[in-house]
């Protein structure tokens, strides 16, 4: 959503760190860039207007400390405006109310109603343990009230019985008499919209408001829309009040203009984003996270949740046995890659390690893009079992066979074996001599760094256990991990000394494909 944003806003405030004075010409110069970026990328004219004020007043005025050049407190200040531009802290759903508690969703046809109030109730019932009833009051569009049924059905979240010929105002009302006879903590009212804003639509929203008395109305907008988004966010407060706002298809290609407008237009915070189709896509909207993905500065806390939500801790232990005992097959190797997959593949984790969002372009040119992790699995998937626990089992007519069934060729097969070969070789250094060997040294310094204590969680030297983690402590690990140096854009990940982009020229830490390391593993040293 938001690369070309942080491209731009990237060279810009790259070239300012790397003075050691600025003027008040080199601010302006700088600002002026920062504003044509903004605007570039359909961020409204008030907003950008009044960011670039702010930046300028702090920043011409600002008291430099001696031991920050004056381009890294201009890059501090730009990182603060644009989290306070994004609403400060994330705010989440208030379910701080009389049970039933009532959400309303609201906002225009075809911008992800019903699919929203699916995942929320998805969300909500896993992740909060709520028992949620959802109740389709769109009784224009056909189908609407089945589809939000079948949702129910895939989320395994109860939902309104559906009666023929029901005004949407009577549902509602028989929604929330069904939610305190069921028990029922929340109840999510997925109302209908229009291809535009019309009078019709807002005096029904009114009376659907005046007869549920919702505790929350969450506005479903598409951020690819640009700056109609905020007009509709600004119509749909000053008729209904809206309490929240939820941006659909966070993941798409847009500019993401419409992001950083509607809070500061509306004043409303972003409660949620939408980063994909499946159920389990939704995020919380935290405005400094985002800031610093804008400005290339990684996003350590969502990679450790993201982690936490999608490594299978059975699996992990398994593998850190192995590791100790330094076997390591190609099953294991599948298993490493579909994890990946799950964390957002090979772009997605770049994108939120500080100082790699660079890479993304080094990797596509290099081949090295997600479909390669597919295609290696498929290889994988294509031999034998005895052929995956012992690799040398592979000859000419073997690989003729497997290339055959993966549809790729001898070449590809060839580079798998030969990553498989050099992580195998490592996982023998890393279950070596000593209290976990190699492994502990690597992920220790790693752990130590970013605030996650020594104890590496049971292994000696394997990461930490994830899921275990307090809160309290994911929302200090991103200051940690500033404190350390590894928030600052081009500061690199430790091990690699410090080379901007991280893995500049991608060098050191080599990535799977690329004839090198283990994934995710800083530092470590070639094979001899």
């Amino acid at each position: 959503m938001f690369e070309n944003l942080q491209d731009r806003l990237g060279s810009i405030l790259n070239g300012l760190t790397g003075r050691g004075a600025l003027s008040e010409a080199d601010v302006s110069a700088a600002l002026r860039e920062v504003r044509r970026a903004l605007l570039e990328a359909d961020v409204a004219l008030d907003v950008v207007r009044s960011f670039t004020d702010r930046v300028r007043e702090k920043a011409v005025g600002a008291e430099i400390l001696k031991s920050i050049k004056p381009g890294q407190m201009v890059v501090k200040i730009v990182h603060d405006e644009l989290i306070e531009m994004l609403g400060g802290e994330g705010v989440g759903i208030d379910l701080h109310a009389p049970a039933p508690v009532v959400v309303m969703m609201v906002g225009l046809q075809g911008s992800g109603k019903t699919t929203t109030t699916a995942k929320i109730a998805h969300r909500l019932s896993t992740r909060e343990k709520k028992k949620v009833l959802m109740a389709s009051l769109d009784t224009r569009r056909p189908a609407a009230q089945e589809q939000l049924r079948q949702l129910g059905a895939q989320a395994n979240v109860d939902t309104l019985p559906i009666i023929s010929g029901q005004s949407p105002t009577d549902i509602a009302t028989r929604a929330v008499q069904a939610a305190k006879l069921g028990g029922h903590d929340v109840v999510i009212l997925d109302t209908a919209g229009r291809t535009h804003i019309d009078e019709p639509l807002m005096v029904e929203m009114a009376d659907i408001k005046k007869r549920s008395n919702p505790h929350e109305i969450l506005l479903v907008a598409d951020s690819l829309t640009g700056q109609d988004a905020v007009n509709l966010a600004r119509s749909f407060d000053e008729r209904v009040g809206i309490t929240g706002l939820v941006l659909t298809r966070m993941d798409g290609d847009g500019r993401g203009g419409a992001a950083l407008s509607m809070r500061a237009v509306t004043g409303k915070p972003i409660k949620l984003i939408g980063v994909g189709e499946k159920m389990t896509e939704l995020e919380e909207f935290h405005p400094r996270r985002i800031a610093d993905r804008i400005l290339g500065m990684g996003d350590i806390v969502s990679l450790v949740e993201r982690a936490a939500e999608n490594i299978d801790a059975e699996k992990a232990a398994a593998m850190a046995a192995k590791m100790a005992k330094g076997k390591f097959d190609l099953d294991d190797l599948a298993d490493q890659l579909r994890q990946m997959q799950k964390m957002g593949g090979m772009g997605g984790i770049m994108g939120m390690m500080p100082g790699m969002s660079g890479m993304k372009d080094k990797m596509a040119a290099a081949g090295l893009d997600d479909k390669l992790f597919g295609r290696q699995i498929a290889i994988i998937q294509s031999m034998t079992r005895a052929e995956r626990t012992n690799p040398d089992l592979l000859k000419h007519s073997r690989k003729k066979r497997i290339a055959a069934g993966s549809g790729t060729d001898a070449a590809a097969i060839n580079k798998l074996l030969k990553m498989h070969r050099q992580m195998a070789d490592m996982m023998k250094m890393m279950g070596g001599k000593g209290k976990g060997g190699m492994m502990k040294q690597m992920m220790g310094g790693l752990a130590g760094k970013m605030g996650l204590g020594g104890g590496m969680g049971g292994m000696g030297g394997g990461m930490p256990d994830l899921s275990n983690i307090d809160p309290r402590q994911l929302e200090a690990l991103q200051k940690q991990a500033e404190a350390a140096g590894l928030g600052k854009p081009g500061g690199g990940m430790p091990g690699l000394g410090g080379l901007p982009g991280g893995l500049s020229g991608l060098g050191g830490a080599k990535l799977p494909g690329l004839g090198g390391g283990f994934p995710g593993l800083p530092g470590l040293p070639k094979k001899k």
